[in-house]
């Protein structure tokens, strides 16, 4: 192959790697695998490649576009820390390229190749995967193939990848969420709502018992509820099997959500019990769901300013070669309102 013949495509091609990735080389980007980066020099060297001014410029120049996925952007707490996340990548010059996966798993692995194949220059990843129990192995590969040379943030965990983790300390907030409803006198409390095989709702759901077995409370299985959704609906339906169950009704009720709340709440009117005369309801995310429902919901917030710049400025920090922390944890705020009371 002749000199004038080889472009940045040709010496990707016969790397087995992308354009990208040849780019990141020629400009000493430090987000390369060493075996990546050594296979693509000695073809450099091989060829005597040099690339044009106008290859140099494209391959110096970023796009200034962070992508964002998202499970779906109706959902308030998504809405909230997408709006916080657009704000803090503005303020440091870049745009957000949003997208919505509508949980759908293979809507979500093509908008995230579309949005690699686009060059965007970081990506962060809301929900979906990221969220599973047990990460998916060859989820993990495709995400570390992206890695390699585009910096991956995610809110969830991936096991065994190098993407960097952002995420809530869901312990922690369980934690001063048992404690505040136990120190009110309750000890009937059930926690509803979500699937125990999403990472989130699993720690949860883990928390709770250890907050009951900490303060001597017997667990009751009845207390722990499985909806298989996050929605109003959802919590509607299990609330309304409680009812119709027989059971002995518990002092306060934790849900898994505000949108999962709002549900239990339209059910305990229903059935003509009072909130929180009769039941407590307390819930996580403090979207404005929390804020407009009737009563007004104690719920669990994450501060999303802080969750939002955290986020960006990890995905910045990697596109710039530096180390940011691998993990990182926002601190949860428990905020009370009037759908709690004492016993």
């Amino acid at each position: 192959m002749g000199k004038e013949r080889v472009s940045i495509y040709h010496i990707a091609k016969e790397a087995g790697v992308s354009p990208a990735t040849v780019s990141r080389v020629l400009t000493h980007n430090a987000n390369v695998s060493d075996e990546k980066r050594i296979k693509v020099e000695e073809l450099i060297q091989k060829y005597d490649f040099r690339p044009n001014a106008m290859a140099r410029g494209l391959s110096n120049t970023q796009s200034k576009i962070i992508g964002l996925l998202a499970p779906d952007i109706r959902n308030p707490f998504y809405a909230t820390l997408a709006v916080e996340c657009e704000r803090a990548a503005s303020e440091r010059g870049y745009i957000l390229l949003l997208s919505n996966s509508m949980s759908n798993m293979e809507l979500e692995e093509y908008h995230l190749q579309k949005m690699f194949e686009q060059r965007v220059d970081a990506l962060i990843l809301m929900g979906g995967k990221v969220d599973e129990l047990v990460s998916d192995e060859e989820y993990v590969e495709k995400m570390n193939q992206i890695a390699d040379t585009t910096p991956v943030v995610i809110t969830g965990k991936l096991d065994g990848s190098d993407c960097y983790q952002v995420n809530i300390d869901e312990a922690q907030a369980m934690d001063i969420l048992m404690e505040y409803l136990i120190g009110s006198g309750h000890q009937n409390i059930c926690i509803m709502g979500g699937r125990k095989d999403v990472n989130s709702t699993y720690a949860k759901r883990i928390r709770y018992r250890s907050s009951l077995r900490k303060y001597g409370i017997p667990f009751r299985p009845e207390y722990m509820v499985e909806t298989g959704e996050y929605s109003l609906e959802s919590g509607y339906r299990a609330m309304n099997e409680m009812f119709e169950s027989n059971i002995e009704l518990p002092s306060a009720i934790i849900a898994i959500n505000d949108f999962t709340a709002l549900g239990i709440v339209q059910s305990v009117r229903r059935h003509s019990y009072r909130i929180p005369e009769d039941i407590s309801v307390a819930s996580f995310d403090n979207t404005f769901i929390a804020d407009s429902c009737t009563p007004r919901l104690t719920s669990m917030g994450y501060q999303y300013d802080k969750f939002g710049d955290a986020l960006v400025e990890t995905a910045i920090t990697a596109l710039e070669g530096k180390n940011p922390p691998k993990l990182q944890l926002i601190p949860p705020e428990l905020v009370v309102r009037e759908s709690c009371r004492s016993i």
